[in-house]
């Protein structure tokens, strides 16, 4: 595979970045990272789902190195640039997989722009309802970092120094506040909820939720892994998304 081309985008006064690797008249996937985090821990994914398909990992505004805002835009406020992005790549009918925190932009773009978007995948997603304080966050996502691979645990700790505390603590009180559990019950598109068998973020109970309140939802669960088990498992983590976008996302059109 030849390596993604990055482009840097500047909309409504946010900056993102794209790392595009093109396959016409194939299907399409967006990858979104979590809070903190930057399109590195999605390279593996990635490059799996572009042996037949059209990817595109974006970094969000704030993160990967990219401009802190003058403001603390929203999950609404980054969906829309997001979209605006997406417009500009032209891209449609995609399925757009948000990890973590990415999750919920990727919902919300989901209800936001349908034109742009065939289905949604919500992996890892949070912040489940039942445990949304900031201690409790904070205590979990230790417990998960605790057991991750050391090489995944190097590419989190420099994304989380490029992002910064300050802007890291701005971004996640939108992620605390955000009810993502209404939010899918908004979606016209079809929701896989993934995530890894031993996350204790995002647990099975938390997913079922989810994927019941979607009016199409489903869970998948990858045995043995974690939080991030688009990093730990990429190729079982692919055959998910491409068995969902399979049987219930249409076709780019040629």
């Amino acid at each position: 595979m030849t390596q993604p081309t990055p482009t840097l985008h500047t909309v409504n006064d946010l900056a993102l970045r794209s790392f595009s690797t093109r396959r016409a008249n194939a299907p399409i996937y967006v990858l979104l990272h979590g809070i903190g985090m930057s399109h590195r821990y999605h390279a593996r994914l990635h490059a799996q789902l572009a042996t037949d398909a059209e990817v595109h990992s974006i970094d969000l505004p704030g993160f990967a190195g990219l401009p802190k805002p003058g403001r603390n835009p929203g999950i609404r406020d980054v969906s829309e640039a997001l979209g605006l992005v997406l417009d500009l790549l032209d891209v449609r009918d995609a399925v757009v997989v948000g990890h973590s925190m990415g999750a919920q932009w990727a919902v919300e773009l989901g209800v936001r722009r349908p034109d742009l978007v065939g289905g949604v995948v919500a992996f890892g997603p949070v912040t489940d309802r039942a445990r949304r304080g900031p201690l409790t966050q904070a205590a979990l996502l230790a417990r998960d970092s605790a057991l991750e691979p050391p090489r995944l645990n190097g590419i989190v700790v420099t994304d989380y120094a490029r992002c910064g505390p300050a802007w890291y603590a701005r971004q996640a009180r939108h992620m605390l506040s955000y009810p993502i559990e209404d939010r899918v019950a908004m979606l016209t598109v079809p929701l896989l909820v993934v995530r890894g068998g031993t996350d204790p973020i995002a647990r099975q109970a938390w997913a079922e939720l989810l994927a019941a309140r979607a009016a199409d939802g489903e869970v998948a669960v990858i045995p043995g892994h974690r939080h991030l088990a688009h990093f730990t498992a990429p190729a079982a983590s692919a055959e998910r998304i491409r068995a969902f976008a399979a049987a219930k996302v249409r076709p780019p059109l040629p």
